[in-house]
């Protein structure tokens, strides 16, 4: 199973159910709260600082979403997308990043379509039926539990890109 991984250059995640638990705490003013896993960001920052690709495609919306990864170093966000799969093709009809090494990491329908298309799909522990039957790997980490972790630290791992 860890061959697998060894290729991969560029990680693309989801947000809502991956980066976090899926959970929403709605703020007296509407403002849509969630958490993030901090041992997720640092994986996310060293795979940045490694040289992989990192790219984010959700539904999800928000400046601080776009913060948070931004400051991660991540560039490629993508937030408030109904078609994933669209990106997906933008994305490599850019070659910005070539299928055959890509880890995509999802956790429910929205997910499917994409992660039927690249080399590595993963999920979290907790993803739906749907995901997990089709998922490559699943991760024994749950959404926002370190599930992002998990799959960057095994490709760097492998790559004797950890530190």
């Amino acid at each position: 199973m860890l061959e697998l991984f060894k290729n991969i250059r560029h990680f693309i995640f989801d947000i809502d159910g991956v980066l976090t638990d899926g959970s929403l705490i709605i703020h007296p003013d509407g403002t849509l709260l969630r958490t993030m896993n901090i041992k997720d960001g640092y994986a996310l920052q060293l795979a940045v600082k490694k040289g992989y690709s990192v790219s984010i495609i959700s539904g999800a919306k928000g400046q601080a979403i776009q913060q948070r990864l931004t400051g991660l170093g991540v560039s490629e966000i993508y937030l408030g997308i109904e078609k994933k799969i669209n990106v997906l093709n933008q994305l490599v009809e850019n070659k910005k990043l070539s299928l055959d090494q890509t880890l995509y990491m999802g956790d429910d329908m929205p997910d499917l379509v994409v992660m039927k298309e690249v080399y590595l799909a993963c999920c979290p522990s907790d993803a739906i039926t749907e995901i997990q039957e089709i998922a490559n790997y699943i991760s024994p980490y749950a959404g926002g539990k370190g599930c992002v972790r998990d799959v960057i630290e095994k490709v760097l791992k492998l790559n004797q890109d950890w530190e």
